[in-house]
């Protein structure tokens, strides 16, 4: 099997490109010192249109298909895996309105993407992680409104002054379990809904990441996504397309610490001669880009089943994992090869290694990965 790209994905992939390496690299430390993606990033990825990638024309976007979406978060990724995050995230929370939503939501809230107005999706809770059937957040009906309570934990794309809006996976019907649980948007100022602790990471440190607190939040009824009880499928369907999008930040955090071990070793004299002339060592990168492509093979196939409207979920689960895993080792022996400076802030691998440790783990551990293929195998 051969990925060709169309016209327009080239194009788009690209742009990405050129985005990145002149807004991204220059400025890619000071996002990870700082740990903030600054306003007019988020301002110029929207002109552009990558906050509203796969949002239709009809709403004023450019109707982009998933294979393109995995071409920008992943060229974002090989400069700063912060704001490819927050891409992939946002697009999620995009095909959630897509699918799932009411007329009246697409004209807000997908046209709000294209404005650059950026979307969060939250599901994870305190003791609800990998388990996400445990989510005890609560929205329970009053007249022509729900009333929210609950707490969300790790939440993306929400922090003090960043996100706009949030996907709140809640309880409507507590009795019937994860039947019981519905989707419902909440905007960012709804008088209830306050965000609590921006969590300090070891990687993705420009990326908000945030706990969310629902305390007798009260939001229309006409926020409901989709119907009541439909709030796990419409979350395990928002994931797996997640995931290829992780897949992808994984896999264009591989091939830019990749690059730059490539150039340094190229560079970097040793015994008389470039290090890249060492058998072992050419060997070692050699075996690192053959990891690289058997990722990006992953993920592209489960971004062209999607696309296509295949059933998708297994493949996203081996492109998450494919992508991710090819991110650690990559980073780590970026690391390794460029010696005493891979450890240095300087040459960015030590960053890129740090950045890559949290694709092995949201959007599903690598484990959950591992449970939802081996489903599949004894059937």
């Amino acid at each position: 099997m051969t990925f060709h790209l169309t016209e327009d994905q080239a194009t788009i992939q690209q742009l990405a490109r050129d985005f990145a390496q002149s807004e991204l690299a220059p400025i890619a430390a000071k996002i990870d010192q700082e740990e903030r993606i600054p306003k007019e990033i988020i301002e110029k990825m929207a002109e552009i249109g990558f906050t509203a990638l796969n949002v239709p024309e009809a709403y004023g976007g450019p109707e982009l298909d998933t294979v393109c979406k995995v071409l920008v978060v992943s060229e974002l990724a090989k400069q700063c895996a912060s704001t490819a995050e927050v891409i992939a995230v946002h697009t999620l929370v995009n095909d959630i309105f897509l699918e799932h939503g009411s007329e009246a939501q697409k004209q807000k809230y997908l046209t709000a993407a294209v404005e650059g107005k950026i979307g969060a999706f939250a599901l994870t809770e305190p003791g609800a992680g990998s388990d996400a059937a445990a989510a005890k957040t609560k929205a329970v009906v009053d007249g022509d409104d729900y009333i929210i309570n609950g707490n969300k934990c790790f939440i993306s794309n929400m922090g003090p002054t960043e996100g706009d809006y949030v996907v709140v996976i809640a309880l409507t019907e507590p009795e019937k379990g994860t039947k019981g649980m519905s989707a419902i948007v909440v905007d960012r100022g709804t008088p209830g809904f306050t965000i609590g602790k921006r969590e300090e990471k070891l990687g993705i440190r420009g990326a908000d990441i945030s706990e969310l607190i629902f305390e007798d939040c009260r939001v229309p009824r006409a926020n409901l996504i989709g119907k009541e009880g439909d709030g796990f499928r419409i979350a395990m369907k928002a994931l797996d397309g997640g995931r290829i999008g992780v897949g992808a930040q994984g896999l264009g955090i591989a091939e830019g610490a990749w690059e730059i071990a490539r150039k340094y070793l190229m560079e970097r004299q040793q015994f008389g001669k470039p290090l890249c002339k060492q058998q072992t060592i050419a060997f070692k990168m050699a075996e690192l880009a053959i990891e690289i492509e058997q990722a990006k093979y992953m993920v592209y196939k489960a971004a062209l089943e999607k696309g296509e409207g295949q059933p998708y979920s297994i493949s996203a689960a081996k492109a998450k994992y494919c992508g991710t895993n090819a991110a650690m080792h990559v980073t780590t022996e970026a690391v390794q090869l460029l010696g005493g400076n891979g450890y240095m802030k300087e040459f960015h691998v030590e960053r890129m290694m740090r950045d890559a440790k949290i694709t092995q783990i949201y959007e599903g551990t690598n484990e959950i990965q591992k449970m939802i293929v081996s489903g599949t195998l004894f059937k």
